[in-house]
């Protein structure tokens, strides 16, 4: 990429975002060790955050290279690994850390934890533990945004593996049959739990399968943070123009297991190695100072993001457990008020 297009404070505020990122996963990571008894590991009471943990590390270019173009009122929706895209939307980081840590104070007074959060406030419509379930709430939101004639869009985030299910070619279809406002968002980190994609996956994934219902589709290097936002920026302009929906296919990699307590062994090593050669930050870094920012600066922005989550972290331990009477609030019954 030609470097004199970059725009170093833009290129910085991406930057930060994904320190962020990655700051609050190192954290959630280590905080939900013992959380859960999985891949051959025990629970253990020490453990703060609880049940599984999906992270997102080596992903951060991503929302940190699309959320960059979205508003407040825009809507966002998530998969069961959706902490990045939570954080790039705006949403409170201290509150994250909350939620996750169970404790009232989070988005959902601690109820849903890692797989569930959400932030209406910023437009942030949910994460979701149901792979692609994330992609037609994402459609309705646009429907919506179209009844109502207001100035918004609707961006859904999911995996590769999303794309093998049902949702996704429903949602295709539907958002190029009524040709509404929004950004579909592949990021493509090449697993589908533990399950290597392209071997179960026919055609040319998911671009290909966009441009097959009429939508037009851009591929990019989901590593490089400036890469993201450049081809973000041309996509939402024209769905913000009316043009219908458009797709954004990202190729990056996850570094980490399909929940924060799996070694991840049955994934070549060598897979990994290779991958972290390509760490987005290392890419994002080296971009900051050929742009100019010196080495001294790019060291602080992350020694910041990690003192803010270690704030967060305390300001979650400390926090107050809900109520037990919180259990019985926000809850559907068949409506008669009985139990089954």
């Amino acid at each position: 990429m030609n470097q004199t297009n970059i725009a170093l404070p833009i290129l910085e505020a991406l930057y930060r975002t994904m320190c962020r990122i990655r700051a609050f996963e190192d954290a959630a990571e280590a905080a939900s060790k013992g959380g859960v008894a999985a891949f051959g590991q025990a629970a253990a009471g020490t453990a703060q955050v609880r049940g599984p943990l999906h992270l997102s590390t080596g992903q951060e270019a991503v929302p940190a290279g699309v959320c960059a173009h979205l508003k407040a009122a825009d809507y966002l929706t998530s998969t069961h690994r959706g902490h990045g895209h939570t954080l790039a939307k705006g949403a409170d980081l201290t509150r994250m850390m909350q939620e996750l840590f169970g404790r009232a104070p989070g988005f959902c007074g601690g109820r849903g934890g890692s797989m569930h959060i959400a932030d209406f406030s910023v437009g942030m419509l949910g994460a979701n533990g149901v792979v692609a379930a994330g992609i037609p709430i994402a459609v309705g939101a646009a429907q919506s945004i179209r009844l109502r004639g207001i100035d918004a869009i609707a961006v859904t985030f999911f995996g590769d593996g999303a794309i093998n299910r049902g949702p996704f070619a429903e949602s295709l279809n539907w958002a190029a049959a009524f040709k509404l406002p929004v950004l579909f968002v592949c990021e493509d980190n090449q697993w589908s739990a533990t399950t290597k994609t392209g071997p179960v996956s026919a055609g040319d994934g998911a671009a290909a399968r966009a441009r097959a219902h009429g939508i037009p589709a851009e591929m990019v290097d989901g590593n490089d943070a400036w890469a993201v936002h450049e081809a973000a920026k041309a996509l939402v302009a024209d769905v913000r123009a009316g043009k219908g929906p458009r797709l954004l296919h990202a190729k990056t990699y996850r570094f980490k297991g399909h929940v924060s307590v799996d070694p991840a062994s049955y994934r070549d090593p060598k897979e990994l190695e290779a991958a972290l050669l390509n760490d987005p930050f290392g890419v994002t870094a080296r971009q900051l100072r050929e742009a100019g920012l010196s080495e001294a600066r790019i060291e602080a922005i992350m020694a910041e993001a990690r003192a803010e989550v270690a704030g967060a972290v305390q300001a979650a331990a400390e926090a107050p457990w809900p109520e037990t009477s919180a259990a019985f609030t926000q809850i559907q019954d068949t409506g008669a008020g009985q139990w089954l």
